[in-house]
């Protein structure tokens, strides 16, 4: 068994304003986000499937060209090599579950 706690972990500012915090299994990474309110995580795509989940604060998400503001409890699903770029209205705290595992950010 592996077991972490997320206080001892010590968190990345990966985008200005964006810091994340991650785990990561055999197949999966699991992250954890607080962005600032007015910060931006860029336009890109990546192999990975991604699933995001609002934990608190409004998140403006653009996938496929399509945006939409997010709220608290909201789950969108990022299929593999699709465009997507996020924008955070207001101080954010976010999940996302990445697969397979991102390496990059081990």
């Amino acid at each position: 068994m592996n077991h972490s706690n997320l206080n001892a972990i010590e968190a990345k500012e990966f985008f200005p304003g964006v810091k994340g915090k991650f785990i990561h299994g055999d197949g999966l990474s699991w992250a954890f986000w607080n962005i600032d309110a007015h910060a931006e995580v860029p336009r890109h795509q990546h192999v990975h499937e991604q699933m995001m989940h609002v934990v608190s604060g409004q998140f403006e998400f653009e996938i496929d060209g399509t945006k939409r503001l997010c709220h608290p409890g909201d789950v969108v699903c990022i299929p593999s090599n699709i465009p997507h770029y996020g924008k955070a209205i207001t101080d954010c705290v976010l999940m996302d579950v990445f697969t397979p595992v991102r390496e990059e950010y081990r």
